[in-house]
């Protein structure tokens, strides 16, 4: 009983915080309706009769140009988006870490090959890369995870390499190698556990601009390809109706902002506790 009671308080301590909290409940509500919701709707697939219907009992959101049920299409569109968000983030961070924990903790000519490389990668502008990428990948569900975890692996070295710089001088880092402990037991054991807490913070805010970058190259036509639902690509194909239609483009548009404002108060959340551990 006590375990249990200890384990609840850290919960409501952990998540104290208004932004924490607002934004873990945000991204678990959205992956819980983008996931669970669609299983339960009836596919009617298309029918011209029902094509630019409006919002009423029988569709929820309307239907779009083709006559299918804007609410189911949404919805995948959502679940494909956050899986190239999140599924593109975490690559990137595999792809950058063993880069950056190298860069920040060794230094010398092994820091500056990398910082170099990475840095003359972030001289591109991020969505013209991103458009050059995506054409070497093509435009599909791995072609913009690929994309993505491309794009944003060497930002994420640079952000690494400075967390490593501020903690490898440390009074614990330095009773480690007075120890006697290998150069792999302190980057992992030591090092990483000590900044993961501010990695977190730069991933969940990598995560909205990751979908932001998935939904722009939708919106240009590079995205996943339909019949495949996609949030960007919905709004692109809305918006030759939305004088007629306007819902095409705002329910797609709403989930868009919604998802990126939880990944975003996430973000400063998880930051807000770590400066108030700080304090």
């Amino acid at each position: 009983m006590k375990e249990k009671s200890t384990g609840k308080k850290k919960l409501s301590h952990f998540f104290k915080d208004r932004s924490l909290a607002i934004g873990a409940g945000i991204i678990i509500i959205y992956a819980l309706l983008v996931c669970i919701v669609p299983f339960f709707l009836k596919d009617e697939g298309q029918n011209l009769a029902n094509a630019l219907h409006r919002p009423d009992s029988q569709f929820l959101f309307g239907a779009d140009e083709a006559g299918r049920g804007l609410f189911g299409r949404v919805l995948e569109g959502g679940r494909i988006d956050l899986m190239i968000a999140v599924c593109g983030v975490s690559f990137a961070y595999i792809l950058a870490l063993p880069f950056g924990l190298c860069a920040g903790y060794v230094g010398g000519n092994v820091d500056r090959v990398i910082s170099v490389v990475s840095e003359s990668i972030l001289t591109f502008p991020s969505m013209v890369l991103s458009i050059f990428v995506v054409t070497i990948f093509g435009s599909s569900f791995w072609g913009l995870v690929f994309t993505i975890a491309f794009t944003q692996a060497p930002q994420l070295i640079r952000y690494i390499r400075g967390f490593v710089m501020q903690v490898k001088n440390l009074e614990y880092i330095e009773a480690g190698k007075a120890s006697g402990s290998t150069t792999y037991f302190i980057l992992t054991k030591h090092i990483l556990r000590n900044i993961t807490g501010n990695t977190a913070v730069i991933l969940s805010l990598m995560a909205s601009e990751a979908l932001l970058v998935a939904s722009a190259l939708g919106f240009l036509g590079l995205g996943v390809q339909p019949p495949t639902a996609e949030l960007g690509t919905m709004l692109s194909r809305g918006r030759m109706y939305f004088d007629m239609a306007p819902h095409l483009m705002i329910f797609p548009g709403m989930f868009i902002a919604i998802l990126i404002l939880g990944f975003n108060l996430l973000g400063d959340g998880i930051r807000n506790r770590l400066d108030s551990k700080k304090a």
